[in-house]
Parts: C-alpha cells; structure tokens; sequence
C-alpha cells in the first residue's frame, strides 16, 4: 500500500529535523512531495508489517507567515466536504450582524463557537461536517476548526484548517485550527482555547481535515496502533487573547 504522512514542520524557519521509517525493523525511504500552498508530505510505498514513524524537529526564531494568494481568496472562500458554509449562510448573518473590523469578527465567531460547542474527546467520526457538529453542539478540535471555517467563508472571509504542533496542549496531539485571510495575512483562530496561538507550529493546510490529515493510505489497509505527540517550547508559554490577531508562525 501507498502511505502518505503529513508530519513535517512547513519550511521557512530555522529548522532541523529527522524522520525515520521502519518496516519490521528495515530502514523504509520516503519521497518528500511538496504541496503547493499545503505544506509537506512523505509518501512511500510498504509491504505487510508493522511500520514505525518517528519525526523530530527542532525550530528556533520565527518565520515568515505564508501571504494570501489570489489563488487562495477563490480556493479558501468557497464550501467543502467538512466546511458546508453554504448551508449556514443564514446562521452566519444572523449570529454576527453588524460586527466590523476583522479584531472583532474574529474574536466573535471564535467565542461564539467555543460556548456552543462542549469538547468531548470521541464524539464525532471522520466524516463529521460543521453542519452536524453545530446540531450535536460537541465535538473535538478538528470540528471546532471546521464550524469557525465555515462561519468565517459564509460571511465572505477566505477561511482555511491548519494542522499544528501546539505546545501547552495537554495531552499533545496533532492539532486543528483555523486560518482566516485578513488584511493579506494569515490570522490563526482556536475556539478551543487548549494551547496559547502564538506558540503553535504550521504542519499543514488545506480546505478542511480532509487536505490536514497526518496519515492517508492508499491501495490497502492498515491498523493505526498508537500514536504519540510531544511539542515544547523552551520558555515560558505566551499569553493568548482572542480579540488580538495572531499569526502563525
């Protein structure tokens, strides 16, 4: 079967990292696949066993947040599988009327969603969209992400979900989030509130979980046995506060 891993760190900071594979204990090589506007990937090709990935990295400083394309106005501002924004038109207009300026819309949806919704680990399943998160009112951060970005694109704001690292997360796991175009820039909204944003670290993006996923197989089937997920940061953990506007990176 065909592995796809979307684990590595998105380039443009000050980075070292390692990735090993193994297959039984046999050393596995991987093609790195950039995505254009998406991140990395590392795709190879196994045969029956059980196959190991570890992924190191360390970054130092901060980079540059990618810009807002053109591209990604058309792409980001229209529904998809998991962001139905089409069908919450009505409730996007009727939540958020009359609230101006991208601070406060942003800090808005983002405590809108986070009241509405209760975390519960493991109450929704991998083809779960805002729509029915909305009507559930539970879900996890992937889900979270999707009904911020499908809010966001019903009011006309281009509006995507990133895949992190997120120190102070607990526990640390592949996290998701949403990225809203304002003013050219990539503006990072968590309505969990789990992990400060300014200490998050951009793994991939795309429409919804369906462009985010840290594993995709292809051309067979696979038990996922564990996983686990360690970010840290070397200092203190910044303070967070909705109504700024935080950037990735």
């Amino acid at each position: 079967m065909v592995l796809q891993l979307a684990v590595s760190d998105m380039p443009g900071a000050d980075l070292r990292e390692r990735l090993t594979i193994t297959r039984d204990g046999e050393d596995l090589a991987a093609t790195e696949v950039s995505l254009p506007g998406e991140g990395r990937a590392h795709v190879l090709t196994v045969r029956p066993g059980r196959v190991f990935v570890e992924y190191q990295a360390t970054l130092e400083g901060r980079t540059t947040s990618p810009e807002v394309t053109p591209a990604d106005r058309l792409t980001y501002i229209r529904p998809s599988r998991y962001a139905e924004s089409d069908q919450l038109v009505a409730v996007a207009h009727a939540e958020f009327a009359g609230i101006s300026g991208a601070p406060d819309l942003l800090a808005a949806v983002s405590s809108w969603v986070g009241t509405r919704l209760r975390y519960v680990p493991g109450s929704s399943g991998p083809t779960d969209g805002a729509v029915h998160t909305l009507l559930r009112r539970q879900g996890v951060c992937r889900d979270y992400a999707h009904l911020v970005v499908a809010l966001l694109r019903a009011l006309d704001v281009p509006a995507r979900v990133a895949a992190v690292y997120a120190p102070g997360l607990e526990p640390m796991d592949f996290h998701a989030v949403a990225e809203a175009a304002v003013e050219g820039c990539w503006r990072v909204v968590d309505a969990t509130l789990l992990a400060p944003r300014a200490s998050l670290v951009r793994i991939a993006v795309g429409r919804d979980a369906a462009d985010t996923a840290f594993l995709s197989m292809y051309g067979g089937a696979a038990t996922l046995v564990g996983t686990e997920v360690m970010a840290v940061l070397d200092g203190e953990l910044p303070d967070d506060d909705v109504t700024r506007l935080v950037t990735i990176g």
